[in-house]
This record gives C-alpha cells, sequence and structure tokens, in this order.
C-alpha cells in the first residue's frame, strides 16, 4: 500500500510519530503518553479532522482518540498486524419449511457503516449484507433478498416511491408472505405513506425498517430493528404498512406504526418513531408479534390487490410562521404548481395578510389543504373568525392529518383526480387510516 493510504487522515504531528515508529493503518501499536500506555489497532482518521489526535480500536470495539500535540508521547509498534477492511459475511442457509419473505434495500443508515475518509455514516452495504449481518433471520423465513438502490433517505423522490412499490408489487404477486423495505429514517415517514396510498387492497404486511446507528457500531439498533420486521413479514395478522423501530431505549421491543400516522419525533434516540394520532398497531418481543388495536386490515388473497403509484410533482407543503411572505404563494402559483398543504398554527390558522395569495392560488385551479403544526389533534378552522374566511374562499380543512401525510396524499390525488371536486373528496375520505373521525387525548402522550 501507499504511503497516503497506510496512514489515511493523518497529518502534522501524529504523522510525524507514526512515521517514526513504522506504523500504518491495521498495525497493533502501543501509545504512552504521560506513563499511561493504551493499546489497540491504528485506525484510519477522518481526512476533515485535525492533526492532534491518533485513533486507535480496542480489543473492547472502541474507538479512543489520543491527543499527541501536548505531554510526552511515544509510539510503539507492536508484532501483531490485521488488516482493517470489510469483509463481507456469509448468507446462512434458508430452511425449506419457513414461509417466503423478500427484503428489498433502499439504503439510509442500517445499510451503510463509518466511512473513516470523512468519519460520516455512507452507505455501503447491501441487502444480502443485512441478512448476512443477523443470521437469525434464517430462523424466521427464507428470504428473497434484492437492493433496489442505495441512497440516504434525503435523496428519496416520488419517483423512487414509485419504484419501490413497483418492485413491491412484483414479489407480492410471486406469493411471498411479506416484504420487508430498509430505508433510512430521516424520510421513512413520507415514504410509508407513499406506499399505504400506492399499494392498494394490499395482501400481506409491508415493513418499513431503518435504524438509528448503522451496524458495524457496537450500540447498532438495526439488528433487533430487522429481526421483528422480518416476524412481522412473516407472521404478523395484519395487511398494512407499517413502519418497525424500537419502541423505547431498551433492546426488547419493536413497535409496528400505521404507514400513514408515523412521524420521526427525535433526531437520534432508538425510539425515535411515534404514531400521531393514533396507536401502535402491533409490537415485538421475544420472538413474537402482539397486536395492540383491532382495527387493522387482516391478511386475505391477492385479488383485487392492485398498484397505483403515480404522485404529482408538482405540490409542496409550506409551514406559516409569524412574518411569512405571502408572495411565496404566489411563488408556487406562478410556477405551475397544483397543490399545496399549508402546515398552520393551531386549529389551522394563517395571517389575514395571507388570504389574497391564498384566494389566487384557489382562483388559479390550485388545491389549498390546511394541517396543524401541532403535533397531536385536529384542525379545526370554525372556531376563529380567520379559519372561517379561509374556508369560505376555498380552503380545505384536512381533519388530524399529519402535513407530511397530507402532501403525499396530495400527491397521490392529483395524479388520478379529474377535477378539483373530486380531488376535494378523496382526501376527506380515510383511504389508508390518514383520518381518524374523532381524536381521542389517550394518544397524546
Amino acid at each position: 500500500m501507499s504511503e497516503s493510504i497506510d496512514l489515511q487522515g493523518y497529518k502534522g504531528r501524529a504523522r510525524e510519530l507514526l512515521l517514526s515508529a513504522g506504523v500504518r493503518v491495521g498495525d497493533e501499536v502501543r501509545i504512552i503518553r504521560d506513563g499511561i500506555i493504551y493499546e489497540g489497532v491504528l485506525a484510519p482518521r477522518v481526512e476533515y479532522g485535525g492533526d492532534e489526535y491518533i485513533v486507535i480500536k480496542l480489543r473492547s470495539g472502541y474507538n479512543i482518540g489520543i491527543r499527541v500535540t501536548s505531554g510526552d508521547v511515544k509510539v510503539e509498534k507492536l508484532p501483531a498486524r490485521r488488516e482493517v477492511r470489510y469483509k463481507p459475511p456469509t448468507i446462512p442457509e434458508a430452511k425449506a419449511d419457513l414461509p417466503r419473505i423478500a427484503i428489498l434495500g433502499t439504503g439510509g443508515t442500517i445499510a451503510s457503516r463509518v466511512d473513516y475518509r470523512t468519519g460520516a455514516v455512507t452507505p455501503i452495504f447491501s441487502a444480502d449484507d443485512l441478512y448476512g449481518f443477523t443470521p437469525e433471520l434464517a430462523d424466521i423465513a427464507r428470504i428473497d433478498v434484492e437492493t433496489i438502490f442505495n441512497i440516504f433517505s434525503e435523496d428519496m423522490t416520488p419517483r423512487h416511491w414509485s419504484t419501490i412499490a413497483s418492485k413491491i408489487g412484483e414479489y407480492v404477486e410471486s406469493g411471498v408472505k411479506g416484504v420487508v423495505v430498509t430505508h433510512g429514517t430521516d424520510t421513512m415517514g413520507y415514504t410509508a405513506a407513499a406506499l399505504s396510498f400506492a399499494l392498494r387492497n394490499l395482501p400481506v404486511p409491508v415493513v418499513l425498517v431503518g435504524a438509528q446507528r448503522s451496524p458495524d457500531r457496537p450500540s447498532s439498533d438495526a439488528a433487533l430493528n430487522l429481526l421483528g420486521a422480518a416476524t412481522a413479514a412473516a407472521k404478523a395478522p395484519f395487511a398494512e404498512v407499517v413502519v418497525a423501530m424500537h419502541r423505547g431505549l431498551s433492546d426488547d421491543e419493536i413497535v409496528f406504526h400505521r404507514g400513514t400516522r408515523v412521524r420521526k419525533c427525535h433526531t437520534s434516540r432508538r425510539d425515535a418513531f411515534k404514531s400521531v394520532n393514533g396507536d401502535p398497531i402491533a409490537v415485538y418481543n421475544s420472538c413474537e408479534i402482539r397486536m395492540l388495536v383491532e382495527d387493522y386490515r387482516r391478511r386475505g388473497g391477492i385479488e383485487g390487490f392492485k398498484i397505483e403509484a403515480d404522485f404529482e410533482d408538482k405540490v409542496t407543503l409550506v409551514k406559516f410562521y409569524p412574518g411569512f411572505d405571502p408572495s411565496i404563494i404566489d411563488w408556487y402559483v406562478d410556477r405551475g404548481y397544483r397543490g399545496i398543504i399549508i402546515e398552520g398554527t393551531g386549529l389551522g390558522h394563517v395571517s389575514n395578510r395571507c388570504i389574497p395569495s391564498i384566494k389566487r392560488a384557489i382562483d388559479s385551479g390550485v388545491f389549498v389543504g390546511m394541517t396543524s403544526q401541532c403535533i397531536w389533534g385536529r384542525v379545526n378552522m370554525n372556531v376563529y373568525r380567520t379559519g372561517r374566511e379561509l374556508q369560505a374562499i376555498g380552503v380545505v380543512p384536512l381533519e388530524d392529518m399529519l402535513p407530511e401525510t397530507a402532501l403525499v396524499k396530495l400527491m397521490w390525488v392529483l395524479a388520478r383526480a379529474s377535477s378539483m371536486d373530486e380531488a376535494r373528496s378523496l382526501m376527506l375520505t380515510n383511504i389508508a387510516g390518514e383520518i381518524s373521525v374523532r381524536t381521542s387525548f389517550r394518544w397524546y402522550t
């Protein structure tokens, strides 16, 4: 290997010490700093980082950084040497008597590992790798594995949703008992909503699953999430699109959120996902699925199953805030947008200054729907004057739909509605559990 690869990311004082000791990445090293001894494998450094530290992987599996720009520091090379490189795992042998499911890979943290060039998590694992890293899957089902694409979820578009839906359709029609889709967590709620509308009369579970920490980290939640998702795909009695993630901080339960009712509510916790204005439909514990609700779609035959995976791109989600410039709405109208979902305050409000621009949008044939910035509860535009004025010009209150679900639903509706009246009717019709007749306060936790 070249010297640049041997000491990848190291520079300055740290690089000088390593070169003088004849050490390269992957070598067993002993670093003595102010009389304290550290031993481990020299790890690559983040190229975007500074030059103050040498990083080693301890035998415990954890990495530590040792500051070398101050104090008395000595570096020694130890006899043994291990290559630091990724080795694909072995895929376990399938058991013929188990149900058949599919795992479809799309990317995200669950299909990533740390890139020592940048220090960031980067997509690299395939769906095959996920199967290999979780050999317990072989005791759950016979698994068809396919990587559709390997991207972070912020790069998802409606075209990706359509591709995922079509691929799921192929496997459902081939007779699988369920489908697991590995996905990045940041926009997993959007994809779950899109699939909930696109997969009509679904006969089997479709389970989206992600991870908050990549599989190569000791604290990863990926394995348990995947085991729960696969068990649901193979054995759960429901036939809906759901998101499977940790219920709490401990590695004991995975909860299944309805695809139109789920939101990522925390940036990094294992239990980041919550069901909003509704209960999770099931939980995984001790290798078993337990239903939490009675109102769910049951497994059934493939008769009536169809894919309606077209989405209108010219739809947007606008968040109102104090000082909001109404010309933002005009901008979308002038560029030919067909739908606007407004995330209003409280019960569904915006300032009076916005009303002329909203009226212009509606008069131009743009569907305008109102949701709330509040996480729980429903819009009620009959309480205050502003809400009544907005309804009078044609704004449609969207009950207790999540703003992101309303956005995705409007994309789906406008791809098939022949008129604004039909679009309004479809938006106010509960198609995939996105609207509740009544909102109960017991969901507010």
